[in-house]
């Protein structure tokens, strides 16, 4: 055995999907709920390798059990999305503040990836990646975190509830300290780039990337930010599952429809790759990579 082939078996028994993994489970007992979670991975039309990477696993932190769940979407290279993968859970939960004030351990830990990120740019190349996570603290809180346009939804008694925020360059960015909605747009613009919009095509930072949060993207830095959005959710008994996509599911779906696809599906890994052949059966070209936790 190779020893590419041995580090690929340690990553999916430890939770961890890539190019390589198409897909995993696992389950876990939390505060007297039962949790399972199923991952599905489908590259897509494109020439280049998978650029998709996601976590799935369950890990106890002293007295806590917490699902840790991801979706990295690499653009121009599959390096940063790999690196996140290794690092950025364990750079969250080493933060001291974490059981204190998760929001602002979550906000520290994904600026100092990202400025490792940028430090090692010679070995990771010019890409970047997207990057939504989420935390499930004994069954009973999830917290949410995101740049770029992978997204989470949550399924209460059927409705579709969005956790995350999609950056899109030409949509609003919140100033939460000052209540402000500012275009993407004008905070691009006021740190010296600009915003494309060619017939055809998606809103672009300097006519390249079309999100306007990411890791690493070193070009680009100076005109995008790596601060994530976070939002927090009680788990109870009217919740039955969360969704964790890249926008090669969104971009074919909605969040209801998709809630509404996997609704009568127990099996989460079953859910996931059902999310992913609607996807491809709607024509999306994109890498598409689907998490499903399921609450029961």
């Amino acid at each position: 055995m190779t020893g590419r082939e041995i580090l690929y078996k340690m990553k999916l028994k430890a939770g961890f999907g890539s190019s390589t993994s198409e897909t995993g489970k696992g389950k876990s007992k939390m505060s007297g709920k039962y949790i399972t979670h199923g991952y599905h991975l489908v590259k897509g039309k494109s020439s280049h390798p998978m650029e998709d990477y996601v976590v799935a696993k369950f890990k106890k932190v002293q007295s806590s059990e917490l699902g840790l769940f991801a979706i990295f979407d690499g653009h121009m290279g599959h390096d940063v999305p790999d690196y996140l993968q290794s690092h950025l859970f364990a750079n969250i939960l080493n933060e001291p503040e974490f059981w204190n004030d998760i929001e602002a351990a979550i906000k520290k830990a994904y600026s100092l990836t990202d400025c490792k990120i940028l430090d090692h740019s010679f070995e990771l190349g010019r890409g970047g990646s997207t990057a939504v996570t989420a935390i499930l603290i004994n069954g009973q809180k999830l917290v949410v975190a995101n740049v770029g346009d992978s997204r989470a939804v949550i399924c209460k008694n059927g409705i579709a509830k969005q956790l995350s925020v999609d950056h899109d360059p030409s949509r609003w960015f919140c100033e939460k300290a000052f209540y402000l909605y500012i275009p993407n747009l004008q905070v691009i613009e006021s740190k010296g780039g600009f915003v494309s919009k060619m017939p055809g095509d998606v809103p672009r930072v300097d006519g390249m990337l079309a999100v306007a949060r990411a890791f690493g993207d070193k070009s680009l830095k100076a005109h995008l930010s790596s601060e994530p959005d976070i939002s927090v959710e009680e788990i109870g008994s009217e919740t039955e599952f969360i969704i964790l996509a890249s926008d090669g599911l969104w971009k074919v779906m909605s969040n209801q429809e998709a809630v509404d696809v996997i609704r009568g599906i127990k099996d989460a890994q079953a859910a996931a790759k059902r999310l992913t052949e609607e996807a491809l059966a709607r024509k999306s070209k994109d890498d598409i990579s689907c998490i499903v936790i399921s609450i029961n």
